[in-house]
């Protein structure tokens, strides 16, 4: 059997990592500044975290939500803790598709309506449902059929006034767009849509599973805005690698028996590796080092000639390249092993683990200006 080709893939097979670093099967070592899409959170093979695992495995392995889980109860304390939102309540699943795909049958069961503003260049995951609510035709297509969705642009309020009405169920949003190529929206945007979202008794979901878990220095993206949304989707850098995602739901919205379902979401070794996250960020002051880090970044970014923009906060960050400068990442994997992501057509995504030295950031910071100048 093959494997079904729809990924472009590196021939790079890795074999060993530690912090930001991996290492591939040929013994090359490489600065990993991506995590697979932000995921590695507390650094590749943390010892904390791989102790956490295995002393689960070792006591009854994995097991789902059918049984009373007291690591879900202990998560949601954690986890409410250190994100401020210690009043909200907890729904566990497997990734940030599935979050997003609950948070709108959430929309839809509060308020009986179907409609859902969404913006241009979101990508909310692959899910039926979260891939409607992406910007996307290339992969939305097949789903338009009997959704009702759409689409404005980022941070323009009259835009954003025209679709909004009272059959709006939702307003789905990113703390920061990631696959869109790190655009931010703005602290008077994001305010300017809860004030809206309030009169029009529509809920606002906030789309935190890149962004958040501290990657901007913040828990979450939108708390620089000050803002407070019925809704807060995670997964990505929760499980630092394991399979979680969950939502987070505002008080005002109750819970009724089968409102919402998963099989394997919560499971024992989700809830210990989701745990272990916390436990490190905490300790070892993550959102700190991401904020001293990134604002460090962006500073020396911001004395690299060549570049046309730099965007983004803490962690997540976004370089815009000249048109003849679009092998830059390509040439930065081979010839410097740095792993980066990119947007395309010549955005080049920064989202390394919140470990992450200014010696590991000075790596790459002077592989791209040789390969900018």
């Amino acid at each position: 059997m093959n494997l079904f080709d729809v990924y472009p893939l590196f021939d790079i097979n890795p074999v060993k990592a530690q912090g930001s670093w991996l290492w591939c099967e040929k013994g090359e070592k490489y600065l990993d500044l991506y995590g697979g899409h932000a995921v590695i959170s507390i650094g590749h093979s943390h010892p904390h975290y791989v102790k956490a695992i295995t002393d689960q495995l070792n006591n009854i392995g994995f097991y789902s939500n059918s049984v009373q889980n007291k690591l879900q109860v202990q998560l949601a304390e954690k986890l409410g803790a250190l994100s401020g939102y210690t009043d909200y309540n907890l729904f566990l699943c497997n990734s940030g598709a599935e979050a997003n795909e609950n948070a709108l049958k959430i929309a839809s069961f509060v308020t009986g309506r179907k409609k859902i503003v969404a913006f241009q260049k979101a990508f909310h995951g692959r899910t039926s449902g979260a891939v409607a609510a992406t910007d996307n035709p290339k992969i939305v297509a097949p789903f338009n059929a009997g959704h009702n969705i759409t689409f404005v642009p980022l941070n323009d309020e009259k835009a954003f006034d025209d679709v909004m009405d009272g059959d709006v169920a939702a307003v789905i949003i990113e703390g920061i767009q990631g696959v869109g190529g790190i655009q931010l929206p703005t602290d008077s945007f994001l305010q300017y849509i809860e004030k809206k979202c309030k009169q029009h008794n529509t809920l606002l979901i906030l789309d935190e599973i890149q962004s958040g878990y501290g990657r901007t220095g913040k828990f979450f993206a939108h708390q620089f805005a000050n803002i407070h949304p019925h809704v807060i989707t995670t997964a990505k850098g929760m499980g630092n690698g394991f399979p979680i995602g969950s939502v987070l739901i505002h008080p005002d919205i109750k819970p009724w028996s089968g409102m919402l379902g998963t099989t394997f979401g919560g499971n024992y070794l989700a809830c210990a590796a989701a745990i272990a996250v916390l436990d490190v960020m905490e300790k070892e002051k993550l959102m700190d080092n991401a904020s001293i880090v990134g604002d460090y970044l962006l500073e020396k970014l911001g004395q690299i000639k060549g570049l046309l923009e730099i965007r983004g906060k803490g962690l997540m960050i976004g370089i815009d390249l000249p048109d003849d400068k679009k092998s830059v990442r390509t040439n930065l994997l081979k010839a410097y092993k740095i792993f980066t992501g990119e947007a395309k057509p010549n955005t080049i995504r920064l989202l390394p683990s919140l470990t992450v030295t200014k010696a590991e950031a000075d790596i790459f910071l002077h592989a791209l200006e040789k390969e900018v100048a």
